[in-house]
């Protein structure tokens, strides 16, 4: 053939391909695509030796050929139509985020299509975007968006006005932006909301108002005012708003500086709460008096509001998680670790993902690790390795050191050294018990390393002042479960359990408790699941159908209708 190009030519010019058939196939079809890559650019008059080519075709492989030919057009035609896929996405306009005045209009729309259909999940819809949009409010744009809610002059939107404060030059500014969004189409509201809606705006001013010091006192007047409004409204469709004025409410009493203030109408409204079965409200109530309880180190009255109160089982995750970790507070101030592990790691699991809440992350690791070093235990290094946590847990790497090589020197030089932050973090008086589990942990290795060891030998390895204080170390380690083993007083050594194989009644129970957390998170899956409303009476109309049906089959049998038309056959 004329003009025959090199092999290089054909591959450099064909997209990759992966083939499955013979080399003779192959070689044919490398040789169609060297034929066709010469001719594609010749005219319309000049003669293509067509012939030629196809009389190189031997007649028994035509036929596998044209399915080789059949699966190179279809590549052919998906790189195409994946290639064209491509450019219509980057030619395709990109959809404008809404202004914060449309945001919050839609938000209300959907808080009224909640109340009227029953269904909370529209207004917890509404709640999951609060993060995001109350960091883009300012007062043009909470003036703005209560003047086109509310389209009447009715004394709601005089008192929602009166709390938002003149506007700043800078959110002066914001004005063209705020009469642009009114022009373009937005969900139609009603002129007066539904009372939801009207809580709604005083949450989004409330946590305007928490953004400067200067209005600190003017927010803890509104949530006054907001808490006596709610309850005298008494409506079921306002729990979920509700466990979130809640929130603002705690956070405008601290900014305030009267926290402890707040404890009396947070236990009268949780009775309320608990009365009315308001699960939201006394969810986010019962954490609010536990934090309130924790900050001013009153652990006992928080032990005894978690044993007088149940926490809802419907209870979103984030409460569930805030619950467990003071929960876990609780329990490691009071010296029960194995519970306050539980409870933390639970917090982690339910806990929202890193980037999103980095605070309450770092808090639930910080008593974390704090909690396993006083079982005895050393956290894993990736731990120390998460770009979350990396640098909020330096001093608490170093204590980590610390106890792991047992140098209660290195301890106390740690100790003092981050002192300050540890404070700040609440955690001071549960590190500093961790002097005693430096040693413990140092018997835990002995205990690895040795089957029968003195106590004098155990004080000389750990710098012990007596052979008393080493039996004493020893017996509450063996109690607390740090090491297995038992104390022969009188020939003064300690024997070493060995380590068991993994089987037995523990694997048992770990299994058991495993299967009951899977039972637990399958009914509460098939609980959550929606049904659409009166789907019910379809099926029961077609059983009724079906039912009728069946009659007048039986009534045919009995008359002998049946019958006669049988016997033509």
């Amino acid at each position: 053939m004329s003009g025959k190009l090199s092999m290089r030519q054909i591959l450099q010019a064909s997209a990759p391909v992966q083939w499955t058939f013979s080399g003779v196939i192959v070689e044919k079809m490398l040789e169609y695509m060297a034929f066709k890559l010469h001719y594609q650019e010749a005219g319309p008059k000049e003669d293509i030796p067509i012939h030629e080519y196809m009389e190189r075709l031997p007649p028994e492989i035509v036929l596998e050929l044209l399915v080789a030919a059949d699966y190179q057009d279809d590549i052919e035609m998906k790189s195409s139509d994946n290639k064209k896929e491509q450019k219509a996405t980057e030619d395709s306009p990109k959809p404008i985020p809404p202004t914060p005045v449309e945001e919050i209009k839609t938000n209300i729309a959907l808080i009224e299509r909640a109340v009227s259909t029953l269904e909370p999940r529209f207004t917890h819809r509404v709640l999951r975007t609060l993060t995001s949009l109350r960091k883009r409010i300012d007062a043009t744009v909470l003036k703005t968006a209560v003047e086109q809610v509310y389209s009447q002059d009715v004394p709601e939107k005089k008192t929602l006005l009166s709390w938002i404060p003149e506007a700043s030059s800078a959110d002066r500014g914001m004005d063209v932006d705020a009469t642009i969004s009114a022009t373009k189409p937005t969900t139609p509201t009603p002129s007066v909301p539904v009372p939801e809606g009207e809580i709604y705006l005083r949450l989004l001013i409330l946590h305007f108002l928490l953004t400067s010091s200067s209005t600190y006192k003017q927010a803890l007047a509104l949530a006054v005012q907001t808490v006596e409004k709610m309850q005298a409204l008494n409506r079921r469709s306002m729990d979920p708003i509700a466990a979130k004025i809640w929130f603002a409410v705690e956070r405008a009493y601290e900014l305030g500086g009267e926290l402890a203030d707040a404890r009396p109408l947070f236990l009268a409204a949780q009775r309320t709460a608990s009365l009315r079965h308001d699960d939201d409200t006394q969810a986010s109530l019962i954490n609010r008096l536990l934090r309130n309880y924790v900050h001013y180190n009153l652990y006992d009255q928080a032990d005894k509001l978690v044993s007088k109160t149940t926490f809802p089982e419907s209870a979103s995750n984030p409460q569930f998680a805030r619950y467990h970790y003071y929960l876990g507070r609780i329990k490691a101030v009071q010296l029960n670790y194995s519970e306050a592990h539980e409870n933390l790691q639970h917090a982690i699991r339910r806990a929202a993902q890193p980037k999103t809440a980095p605070g309450f992350y770092q808090a639930v690791h910080k008593i974390f690790i704090v909690v396993e070093l006083l079982m005895g235990e050393i956290p894993e290094r990736k731990l120390f390795r998460h770009p979350v946590l990396e640098k909020a847990l330096i001093a608490y790497l170093d204590i980590v050191k610390a106890v792991r090589t047992g140098s209660l020197s290195q301890f106390q030089t740690t100790l003092s050294k981050h002192s300050a932050q540890f404070e700040a973090d609440k955690t001071y008086t549960l590190i500093s018990r961790l002097r005693q589990n430096v040693i413990k942990t140092g018997i835990r290795r002995l205990s690895l390393s040795y089957s029968r060891i003195s106590l004098r030998d155990i004080c000389l390895k750990l710098h012990l002042d007596s052979e008393e204080d080493a039996e004493y170390i020893v017996g509450k380690a063996i109690r607390d479960g740090v090491i297995e083993g038992r104390i022969v007083h009188e020939k003064g050594w300690m024997e070493c359990t060995p380590q068991k194989d993994g089987y037995g009644p523990e694997v048992s129970e770990a299994f058991t408790r495993r299967i009951g957390f899977c039972m637990k998170l399958h009914n509460e899956s098939i609980k959550a699941m929606r049904y659409p409303m009166n789907a019910h009476r379809k099926e029961l109309a077609a059983a009724e159908g079906a039912r009728e049906r069946e009659k007048e089959l039986a009534k045919e049998i009995q008359g002998g209708e049946l019958d006669d038309d049988m016997g033509d056959y």
